[in-house]
């Protein structure tokens, strides 16, 4: 094959490869795709009221369903509401005299989706609990007995969750490993970014600062628009004060990032008497799956370096192309849906 055959054989993957990204965009979007959840109130000695509430996004109802232990039953018909971004189920149950202590409760679907389901309870005593079923595991064992080391396991694992299926997230840091070449500068400029989202994280969730999410949304898109824009710069040997100084632009976008992961906590919600504890377990999940993220690009980056593996000169471009139009393609549809 000749060299100019070969360019536009890359050309061509490049663009195979960005048009399946741009594909799977709707299902990537972590951050849009708000939890099912479940309410269980115990009114009597075995006898609950239940609320059920499935998220609809684009008009769609996620394919989940609320699937009871065996010898539950309805004590009234149960009531359904639709609701302009979700359908609310409202059910009265009784079950045997031990209640739904140790019982499983599952949800069917849930394992086709990128969401989780959350439960919370209260006993007639006052007791509260809460859990988290995710697509690995779609379901829960309903358990009073469960104390604050589960509530943390719960939290860091739906901060890696999130951070590692909210692809707009990863896009950023992926942007600043491209635009990083310094290995202290690397540290600097993660640690910055790691710093800043945590403040607006624990300041939203806390309720000191609230903003709109759809603005948020569109300005994370922004910043991995301008990002792309600020690699290719960098890679044509341009200089620009985000270059020179990417630890500082790192921090400011991290705050606006910030927003967005206490969006998602704020939608699964934190049990009332675990507040500190399920925030900082949930940042610390966050920052294990952004490490382990940039622990694999660096990796796959020095495996290629070792291989030997050259790219074509026209192809150095392309992973800053690829941030740069997917930012714009995410800015421009969450401005659509604003």
């Amino acid at each position: 094959m000749s060299g100019l055959g070969l360019h536009r054989g890359w050309r061509w993957l490049f663009a195979a490869v960005l048009l399946s990204w741009m594909a799977a965009i709707p299902a990537a979007q972590a951050h849009e795709s708000r939890p099912a959840y479940l309410e269980i109130e115990e009114t009597a000695t075995g006898q609950y009221d239940i609320r059920w509430r499935t998220p609809v996004l684009a008009g769609q109802r996620l394919p989940i369903v609320l699937r009871l232990p065996e010898g539950v039953r309805n004590v009234r018909e149960p009531l359904i509401q639709e609701l302009s971004d979700s359908l609310l189920e409202r059910r009265w149950i009784a079950t045997g005299p031990d209640g739904l202590a140790g019982q499983r409760i599952g949800f069917p679907g849930l394992e086709l989706t990128i969401t989780e389901a959350v439960v919370r309870a209260k006993t007639l005593d006052g007791e509260s609990w809460m859990a988290v079923a995710r697509p690995s595991q779609p379901w829960v064992e309903f358990d009073l007995t469960r104390g604050s080391i589960d509530v943390a396991i719960d939290f860091v694992q739906e901060g890696v969750w999130h951070i590692l299926s909210g692809w707009d997230h990863l896009l950023f840091v992926f942007g600043l490993l491209l635009l990083v070449r310094s290995p202290m500068m690397l540290v600097k400029t993660v640690t910055a970014f790691t710093i800043a989202h945590s403040i607006t994280l624990a300041a939203a969730t806390l309720g000191y600062v609230e903003l709109p999410s759809r603005p948020i949304e569109a300005g994370i898109a922004l910043s991995i628009l301008f990002l792309g824009v600020e690699v290719v710069r960098e890679k044509r040997g341009r200089t620009s004060f985000t270059i020179r100084n990417p630890w500082v632009v790192a921090f400011a976008f991290g705050l606006l990032h910030g927003f967005g992961f206490a969006g998602v906590l704020s939608e699964v919600g934190l049990p009332p008497l675990e507040v500190p504890l399920a925030l900082v377990s949930f940042n610390v999940g966050v920052e294990v799956g952004q490490l382990a993220f940039v622990a694999v690009v660096l990796l796959l980056a020095r495996g290629l370096k070792l291989l030997g593996v050259v790219w074509p000169r026209r192809m150095e471009l392309a992973p800053a192309y690829l941030v740069g139009s997917l930012g714009a393609f995410w800015l421009l549809q969450r401005l659509a849906f604003a």
